[in-house]
């Protein structure tokens, strides 16, 4: 039995169309089993005839047991020179081997007459001829009526013709297309209710593109109005401005309109899938993003942080863990006491919010900020804080001086930087010297190798991102500058922050903290394990 409103995933296919996003064979089969677990009903694997990859796809997929999903491959209607049975295209659609298949055909006469350059007859004909030459061969034809809406405004009869030929020729499914993603919620609604009824018994879908940044609206204003079939992608990547999301659809559909597209349980994967499939592309995920994204629920102002103490819907539109994200509070110099105090609480601090540390750590942050640090995306860097205000931190190395040296002979020659450093472990002191990729990375090896001697879980972690922004002002070249490093030792990642009118110094304030967090962190699990 189906549910109220099935789930057509395309990122495999149509997602694949964006800029900078690309898959291997590998990374797709990974992604579609993830699409299963999590529920999705049908995925869109790909387009056998266009490619290769795509071939050996529906090939390899054939190998694992699908829980929930049926794989569909993607195709068109035949060419205008061809006719079904002998159109390469649709043989290789059959030859797929999928329980559905999905075709696109022109709804719009402009596509008709400019870009098919055929007869608006013949281009009737060409939808009848292929979805019955598919019917004969595959238990189920979804038939996409691609330009439907944009169709459907300049020729209204024309573009209802269309999906008249799909329908009648055994597509079990009609999907109506904003192609081009210039319509609007309200067009959208009347349009497919005059589609509705001329055809009241026809299971209609909806495949939006989000170019008016109206893809997820558009998708749930369709669900309202009686649609049953939703496309979309993970994370609405797509060609331009991208497809509708699934990422915001399907929390929507479950906890807004009340329509249970799949399990509750399945949607706390949510956040998951999302990064997953981000991951698996090499594309930094969005944290700006609804539901999913690291900031979906991040609170920064002190009126918000308290509020949400007392109760989350104060400022939550839902409870972040119902889609696999959690509740995060920014420390900044908007904060208040409340938000050290719960910020503390993360990191298993504890102090009241009349605690005068509180206060201390507020001014500290306050005065930072200032004077350029952030902590947003620093958060080691403000734990070490909060436990230098309360006495609680160890010095596990002192620096006694260090030296870089960039050096560049001739034109052409990449630079040779050296750096040298000296350092104190309680009474020893290690002197030592080392290259790099440029400065900075010459200092990050020069204090490792002085260190490791010491601590040789240090060779367990690695600098995984370095970013560095010029901060406002009018100091042209001498301005100051905030680095902010990610590390991780393939367990944890955490981020630190240095700020100075030097980057060199900037870059040893956040590496140093990089690295007695880590010593912090090890000290503290073993300390947990005795």
């Amino acid at each position: 039995m189906k549910p109220p409103v099935v789930l057509y995933d395309t990122t495999l296919r149509d997602g694949t169309q964006a800029e900078d996003f690309a898959l291997s064979l590998e990374d797709k089969i990974r992604i579609a089993l993830k699409l299963d677990e999590f529920g999705i009903h049908y995925i869109e694997g790909g387009w056998p005839e266009s490619n290769p990859k795509d071939y050996l796809f529906f090939r390899e997929i054939k190998n694992y047991d699908l829980k929930n999903a049926v794989i569909t491959a993607f195709g068109s209607t035949h060419h205008p020179m061809n006719s079904a049975e002998s159109d390469k295209n649709l043989r290789g659609l059959v030859d797929a081997g999928t329980k559905a298949v999905t075709i696109f055909g022109k709804s719009w006469t402009v596509h008709v007459k400019e870009a098919l350059k055929i007869s608006l007859e013949r281009n009737l004909r060409i939808i009848y001829d292929s979805v019955a030459y598919l019917n004969q061969h595959v238990p189920e034809v979804i038939y996409d009526a691609e330009h439907f809406f944009d169709g459907f405004k300049e020729d209204k009869d024309y573009a209802l013709a269309t999906i008249e030929q799909a329908y009648k020729a055994g597509a079990s499914t009609i999907v109506l297309c904003d192609t081009n993603g210039g319509s609007l919620p309200s067009e959208i609604g009347e349009i497919i209710e005059e589609t509705r009824k001329r055809f009241p018994d026809v299971r209609l879908g909806i495949h939006a593109h989000n170019d008016s940044d109206l893809a997820v609206a558009n998708t749930l204003e369709a669900v309202r109005k009686g649609v049953t079939h939703v496309q979309g992608t993970i994370n609405g990547v797509g060609e331009r401005c991208g497809n509708a999301n699934l990422c915001s659809i399907i929390p929507n559909l479950c906890l807004k309109l009340n329509i249970p597209c799949l399990p509750l349980s399945n949607l706390r994967k949510l956040r998951h899938i999302s990064r997953f499939v981000l991951e698996l592309a090499n594309i930094p995920p969005n944290k700006y993003q609804p539901f999913v994204g690291r900031s979906a629920f991040a609170h920064k102002g002190g009126v918000h942080v308290s509020a949400v103490e007392k109760n989350p819907r104060t400022y939550e539109h839902i409870d972040p863990e119902l889609v696999g994200n959690k509740r995060r509070i920014l420390v900044s110099e908007l904060s208040g006491k409340t938000t050290i105090r719960l910020k503390a609480d993360e990191f298993g601090l504890r102090f009241s919010k009349d605690d005068p540390i509180a206060r201390d750590v507020l001014e500290k942050i306050k005065q930072l900020e200032l004077e350029g640090f952030q902590f947003e995306a620093a958060e080691a860097s403000l734990e070490l804080l909060i436990k230098r205000a309360m006495g609680e931190t160890k010095r596990y190395f002192q620096l006694l001086g260090f030296r870089v040296i960039d050096q560049k002979q001739e034109d052409g020659d990449a630079p040779v930087a050296e750096a040298t450093i000296q350092i104190r472990v309680g009474g020893q002191v290690e002197h030592t010297a080392a290259l790099g990729q440029g400065p900075v990375n010459a200092l990050d090896n020069a204090l490792r190798k002085a260190l490791e001697r010491f601590y040789p879980q240090i060779k367990e972690m690695e600098l995984v991102d370095y970013k560095v922004r010029v901060l406002p002002g009018r100091h042209g070249t001498a301005s100051r500058v905030r680095v902010l490093i990610e590390s991780s030792d393939g367990r944890d990642t955490w981020g630190t922050v240095g700020v100075s009118h030097d980057i060199i110094e900037a870059s040893w304030q956040a590496l140093v903290d990089s690295i007695t967090y880590k010593l912090y962190k090890d000290e503290q699990k073993m300390v947990e394990n005795k």
